[in-house]
């Protein structure tokens, strides 16, 4: 029995009961493997259903503001995907009518859509026989076949592509496809993989050289950037606050925040009033209180943040204010989220 025959058994046997796999809607799939990016199931289950309510078609979903878009998909992270979800809505209604593209080429197009992306889209839904390679497949792969080149360098991806199209199953595609992804989660998984009962276990270059603990193998990861931020939570005479949009580009662009102090280095109180003095828009102060006395770390990819809240109270009137029960409406990184609901005003 070949690779492929093994793999599309074990998946008729073992795969899980999730709602995309009822389907063969491009926007539906679309709209899972989006939202599945460096997510696990278990997260990504809800905003999928709350996404399909709150927008049922592309349209529904390309007509809404992108602060809708923003709010709902608050605490999944990442949230350029979301930005892209709503630029590729919009571009499928306005130039392909609502119908999503039916080839890889022009899958690939659309934004926040990749190889890996495209590949699933075009064979799930269209029977195409394009390969998928996520981190599953890799791991997979990578362990069966004993490949020990990095899967995040250009030499490995684009090896690990090739190996991937040879061991297809072209006829069966769609299960194929989902089924490897799905082995690879439930099987051959990152850490205590099932080795025993495996169904490839008896050609196993990784299990039979004891390398499964170290394949597949990545290059060295991007340092983690320490960042240390101070978010001024101005309340005035009328228990208004202050809030503002991030619009550059990087994290939470286009999220809601507290005026923000970025600073090299954590900050004590008088450092941080001074560094207060010096920004342009901050009304008289009346009281100034830190409201965490460790700073609060938000791991992100890349970047740790280390984060104080400072509670600054002021007898001035706010201009374009906003009351605590309107603020709760903004999306804002999940981070700003917890504070708003556990400070009390």
């Amino acid at each position: 029995m070949s690779f492929s025959q093994k793999i599309l058994g074990w998946y008729h046997e073992h795969k899980r009961d999730l709602p995309w796999r009822s389907t063969r809607d491009p926007y539906k799939i679309w709209l899972s493997e989006i939202m599945l990016q460096q997510t696990r199931v278990a997260q990504g289950m809800p905003y999928y259903h709350k996404f399909l309510e709150a927008f049922p078609t592309v349209f529904d979903l390309a007509n809404s503001p992108e602060e809708k878009v923003l709010k709902l998909w608050q605490g999944l992270g990442y949230y350029s995907r979301a930005r892209n979800l709503h630029a590729t809505a919009k571009k499928v209604v306005n130039e392909y009518q609502g119908e999503f593209p039916n080839t890889y080429k022009e899958l690939r197009s659309l934004k926040g859509v990749g190889d890996y992306t495209a590949s699933a889209i075009a064979s799930i839904c269209f029977d195409l026989p394009e390969p998928v390679v996520d981190g599953n497949v890799y791991r997979v792969l990578a362990r069966y076949f004993g490949v020990d080149l990095p899967i995040n360098s250009n030499k490995g991806i684009k090896y690990f592509k090739e190996l991937a199209r040879e061991v297809m199953d072209i006829e069966n595609i769609r299960d194929y496809n989902q089924g490897i992804m799905e082995f690879g989660a439930i099987q051959c998984a990152p850490k205590k993989p099932l080795c025993l009962l495996c169904p490839l276990n008896d050609s196993c270059v990784a299990l039979k050289e004891g390398k499964v603990g170290i394949l597949p193998i990545k290059e060295n990861k991007t340092k983690i950037r320490e960042r240390y931020f101070n978010y001024v939570v101005l309340l005035d005479k009328d228990r208004k606050t202050r809030m503002e949009q991030r619009k550059e580009r990087g994290i939470w662009q286009n999220l809601y925040q507290f005026p923000l102090v970025e600073s090299e280095k954590e900050l004590s109180q008088d450092e941080f009033l001074q560094r207060l003095g010096e920004s342009n828009g901050i009304p008289s102060m009346a009281s100034v209180n830190l409201y965490n006395d460790k700073p609060i770390t938000h791991k992100l990819s890349h970047q740790h943040l280390h984060t104080k809240f400072w509670v600054v109270k002021t007898d001035e009137t706010l201009s374009e204010g906003s009351s605590w029960d309107e603020i709760i409406s903004f999306p804002v990184p999940v981070l700003i989220a917890d504070f708003i609901q556990t400070f009390k005003i």
